[in-house]
């Protein structure tokens, strides 16, 4: 036997039912972040000189899924591999010196291959002292050269991470904007690493507006309140502060980076806290309204 329901019990059920429905669509839309952040293997590198398979899990308990490996401590590309499918885990992007890429083309891009990626990535450009047009145009020659290569054999997309000294100033912007200007955009693509950029004096969200999609990927990390930045390209890591604690402002370049098309937001974290730091920055971020 059915049990007969008021309607105007029902009614009011139905309306309460809309309302709750109604804000929790409402809350969820104010989110600016959606989805859960990708990390950078050297933030948890100390841990994964003792133990690949319970760092890899440590990751995985973050809710991390994507990773950008700068290094496979000690285990070859497939065994690597295998680590990760076991746990869900996705490799987007492999990390290779400048050496490697310009000597080493077609081992890197086996290795990426294995491993998954979708881009082979490098952080920094040889030179001594001060980065000069000449360091500049090197690396632009090498880097449309190689990207070619790897996109074209291999089916893989390079992207080039600044490290702070690319900022010298240049006629009117920098080296930086030389670089990205007379790269081919179908052989070199972008990762912005906010740190690096905001540390020689660049504002990251401007950088992210002017070049909009050549950036393909960002490092999420924040300053320490109170460093003096420089064109070193250096700073000690334990001057990496849990995202929104420090002098960055992590939401206006989310926003800038959503509007671009970016796709993947990696966090580094260089300091000895990451373990603790992390899942912090992780919270930040997902608390993030628009």
């Amino acid at each position: 036997m059915k049990k007969y329901i008021p309607r105007h019990k029902f009614f009011t059920c139905t309306v309460i039912m809309l309302v709750a429905f109604s804000t929790l669509s409402a809350q969820n839309k104010k989110l600016l972040f959606h989805g859960s952040p990708g990390v950078v293997s050297y933030t948890y590198r100390n841990n994964f000189q003792k133990d690949v398979p319970g760092t890899l899990d440590i990751i995985k308990n973050n809710g991390i899924t994507d990773i950008e490996f700068s290094n496979l401590f000690g285990k070859t590309a497939e065994e690597m591999r295998r680590l990760i499918d076991e746990r869900g885990l996705h490799c987007s992007s492999f990390g290779v010196g400048y050496d490697d890429l310009v000597n080493k083309t077609d081992e890197v891009a086996k290795k990426a291959k294995i491993l998954g990626a979708q881009y082979v990535r490098v952080a920094g450009i040889p030179h001594k002292g001060t980065f000069t047009l000449e360091n500049a145009q090197m690396a632009i020659e090498d880097f449309n050269k190689y990207g070619k290569i790897l996109k074209e054999k291999y089916g893989l997309e390079f992207i080039y991470h600044n490290h702070g000294f690319e900022f010298e100033p240049y006629q009117r912007g920098t080296l930086y904007d030389y670089i990205v200007k007379n790269t081919d955009r179908e052989y070199v693509s972008y990762e912005l690493d906010v740190l690096w950029a905001f540390f020689p004096g660049q504002d990251p969200a401007v950088l992210i507006k002017k070049y909009g999609k050549r950036y393909k990927a960002l490092h999420l990390k924040d300053l320490r309140h109170g460093v003096a930045g420089n064109m070193s390209g250096g700073t000690s890591g334990e001057n990496d502060v849990v995202l929104g604690t420090g002098s960055i402002n992590i939401p206006e370049i989310i926003h800038a980076a959503i509007k671009a098309g970016i796709q993947h937001y990696y966090i580094e974290d260089e300091s000895s806290n990451s373990i603790t730091q992390v899942p912090e920055s992780i919270k930040y971020l997902k608390s993030l309204k628009k």
